[in-house]
C-alpha cells in the first residue's frame, strides 16, 4: 500500500486520466474530489462490496429459477 500525505487543495495523479484532490478537511473527515473519465466506475468501498455480493448471488441463480421467472412474466422457453 502506498501512503501519501496531502494538504488541502493538493492532488494525487493515477495514470494519465485520474486525479484525486483534497477539497475539504473537517474534523476527522476528508472530502475528496475525483476527476476521471465518465466510463470509469467510482464507488465508496461499502457500495462496491455490495455490488460484488449482488453479482455473485445473481451468478448462482439456476436455469430452473430463470425459467420459473420467465413463466411468471409470460415468456416462453
Amino acid at each position: 500500500m502506498l501512503v501519501l500525505t496531502r494538504k488541502l487543495g493538493e492532488s494525487i495523479a493515477i495514470d494519465d486520466h485520474i486525479k484525486i484532490r483534497v477539497v475539504q478537511i473537517k474534523g476527522k473527515q476528508v472530502r475528496l474530489g475525483i476527476e476521471a473519465p465518465k466510463d470509469t466506475k467510482i464507488h465508496r468501498e461499502e457500495v462496491y462490496l455490495a455490488i460484488q455480493e449482488q453479482n455473485q448471488q445473481s451468478a448462482q441463480v439456476s436455469s430452473d429459477q430463470t425459467r420459473s421467472v420467465a413463466q411468471l412474466l409470460g415468456k416462453k422457453d
